[in-house]
């Protein structure tokens, strides 16, 4: 399933919007409604209480990554805590007293600083609130614009990527499975249909998420497996020129060390090669991995 972001929506963007409307109101000599709309909807409200997390995510620019997670974290409980269905109606309500003294077009032309972040929360926030089965990659997306925003530090998208799937791995069985399902489909997409090898190895991945040992050893026997399988087919292939490129492939291919964990890329790189594999034994006219 894919969330996607509503400006419409979004307290954040909604509150940023009445202020500048309020300041341009002010310049034209003319009183704000907005300012009305403002004291109406967002003083002892859920529409402010909420509004409370955009600002506090807005004013924290220079966190440790530690801390900026802390703070997501954090926020993303508040949100928990909210009425949502008193939040909807009065959104709600708030959009139509707009439309009713602004162009809703015009409104919402303003470029605001913080619209970037602001979306990545409301993303996450519907996610937090949805029981559909959300792909990974909106949500460690959305997360890094949150942290890139909060944190002085560099951010390691493979980290932020570890995390999400950690999350995965404390879902049940029958989630995991999904999970499992988006991850073959997107892979499929990109390198057409998996060969049982490679579904053996996502099914793996899905099920030691948190980099176990259990899997590190399976993805060093998959590596032994890839690389003696590129080696036994070289002596079959005539073209010298592909030989060498095998070779050379197959020597770029090791097995993880002792202290080293399974990362993400480490299982795409595994799936790619055994997509080559299987490549190279249709062009040489070699029967199919059973």
């Amino acid at each position: 399933m894919n969330i996607k972001h509503s400006k419409y929506k979004n307290t954040g963007i909604l509150f940023e919007l009445l202020v500048r409307q309020v300041t341009a109101d002010t310049l034209n000599g003319t009183d704000s409604v907005a300012l009305s709309l403002i004291q109406k909807f967002f003083v002892k409200s859920e529409l402010g209480k909420e509004y409370k997390l955009y600002e506090t995510l807005a004013k924290n620019t220079a966190l440790t990554e530690g801390k900026a997670n802390v703070m997501i974290q954090t926020l993303m409980e508040s949100s928990k805590r909210l009425n949502r269905g008193i939040l909807r109606r009065e959104k709600y309500n708030l959009i139509n007293e707009i439309k009713k003294h602004y162009n809703l077009e015009e409104f919402f032309k303003t470029k605001l600083p913080h619209y970037k972040t602001f979306a990545a929360f409301y993303t996450l926030v519907e996610i937090q609130n949805t029981e559909a089965l959300v792909d990974a990659d909106i949500i460690v997306s959305n997360k890094m614009t949150l942290l890139e925003h909060l944190s002085t530090s560099q951010i390691q998208t493979e980290r932020v990527e570890a995390e999400v799937l950690r999350e995965f791995q404390s879902y049940d069985k029958d989630t995991r499975m999904l999970t499992y399902r988006i991850l073959m489909e997107k892979f499929n997409g990109k390198y057409t249909n998996l060969y049982e090898s490679q579904k053996e190895i996502l099914r793996q991945y899905i099920n030691s998420v948190d980099s176990t040992p259990v899997l590190k050893e399976f993805y060093n026997s998959k590596v032994v497996e890839v690389k003696t399988a590129l080696t036994e087919l070289n002596s079959k292939v005539a073209d010298k020129t592909v030989q060498i490129k095998i070779n050379e492939v197959a020597n770029l291919i090791t097995e993880l060390d002792k202290t080293a964990k399974v990362s993400s890329e480490d299982i795409v790189n595994i799936l790619q090669y055994f997509e080559l594999y299987e490549e190279l034994k249709t062009a040489n006219g070699i029967s199919k991995w059973s």
